[in-house]
């Protein structure tokens, strides 16, 4: 199942991820806007893993004193689609 989120206070607009419902992994990932090379790391880093995983390696990571940064914003996506599913 595809969500898409609209990111706040980072340089990536919108997160576009897909979410294997048999297991709860994280599928796809793609980042719109933000640091390519890096997101595309992010993305493939996280592919395969569980939810929770995910959420508990990247939640609170910070980008130059925003309170937030890609990795952040994917863990409160993937919060919120947790609470969907």
């Amino acid at each position: 199942m595809e969500f898409v989120y609209e990111t706040q206070g980072v340089c990536s607009r919108r997160i576009t991820i897909d979410i294997n419902e048999n297991d709860g992994t994280v599928g796809d990932v793609s980042f719109l806007g933000g640091c390519n090379g890096n997101l595309k790391g992010i993305a493939a880093l996280v592919k395969g893993r569980p939810i929770d995983e995910v959420i508990a390696t990247l939640k609170g990571i910070d980008c130059n004193f925003k309170g937030t940064s890609c990795p952040d914003q994917l863990a409160r996506a993937l919060e919120d689609i947790k609470e969907e599913i």
